[in-house]
């Protein structure tokens, strides 16, 4: 059997980190919505074959067990005992090491396909939890909609979606890596956001404090190293957007807009200081 599935990048309008747990796990508090930009998962069962294969059309992606959707598709394999082969074809859109979590919608897509195709009939929350052997943000994927997301980033409380917005998404030229900006995070140093005000500034719709409360705990860290980060952020902002900031560990900034003039008088303008940009709405 065949499925395809729509796995829509992530960006984090508010990320904190209050502590870390006993395992060396980070304890989150996020706010995450999905964006229009977006790979496509195409899942194919192999009956005759007890194997997973992955290919993609991206030059930058591992196709072995490295491969999140890889892993998405052998952790449901082992859990159901499950013995026929998966055949996985990841068509990318979403840029690579980007901090817009591509690896883990891929990953949630696969689990989302197999929940139908094996007929597991489970619900979203126990996917999510099944996603959390993948990588932390699989479980907010796997719902892929506006969400206050916490613990080690299996519990998912969707939310009221976004007032009406624009979002200019801008990746400078680096790669980061995720488990590098984790190992440098000081506890005793870290300026935390106020995810509260702003999951109440969401569910009231009001968009002038849903700008005034985003924030990244991680970016001053990323941005340590890659200046890149903050000089689009700085951009951005003169340019006219509403507030602008790193997404996830980073590098991609993004600005977000009440109007879509002025987020396309950005896009047109920062097209001129990086290859990557995306005008994209909230889903």
């Amino acid at each position: 059997m065949r499925s395809v599935e729509k796995a829509p990048a992530k960006i984090n309008l508010g990320l904190d980190t209050p502590y870390n747990h006993r395992d060396g796990l980070q304890e989150w508090n996020m706010v995450m919505t999905s964006i229009d930009l977006a790979d496509y998962v195409e899942v194919t069962t192999l009956p005759d074959e007890n194997r997973i294969h992955v290919t993609s059309d991206s030059g930058f992606l591992p196709n072995d067990q490295r491969n999140l959707a890889y892993q998405a598709a052998r952790v449901l394999k082992e859990r159901f005992s499950i013995d026929e082969g998966v055949d996985i074809v990841i068509h990318k859109h979403i840029p690579v090491a980007a901090g817009l979590g591509g690896g883990s919608t891929d990953a949630a897509a696969v689990l989302r396909a197999l929940n139908k195709i094996w007929g597991l009939n489970l619900a979203l929350p126990e996917l999510a939890a099944i996603g959390l052997e993948v990588d932390s943000d699989v479980p907010y994927c796997v719902y892929g909609q506006t969400a206050h997301v916490f613990g080690k980033g299996e519990k998912v409380t969707p939310i009221k979606k976004l007032p009406p917005c624009w979002i200019v998404l801008a990746k400078p030229r680096v790669s980061v890596s995720t488990p590098t900006v984790l190992r440098q995070i000081d506890y005793d140093h870290l300026s935390h956001p106020d995810v509260e005000s702003l999951v109440s500034a969401i569910y009231l719709a009001d968009f002038e404090k849903i700008v005034a409360a985003m924030g990244n705990v991680l970016e001053p860290i990323t941005a340590e190293r890659y200046p890149e980060i903050l000089k689009l952020k700085s951009r951005m902002l003169d340019f006219g957007a509403d507030a602008a900031q790193m997404s996830g560990t980073g590098p991609t900034v993004f600005g977000i807009f009440q109007k879509k003039s002025r987020a396309q008088r950005v896009f047109n303008s920062i097209k001129g200081f990086c290859d990557e940009v995306y005008l994209v709405r909230p889903l």
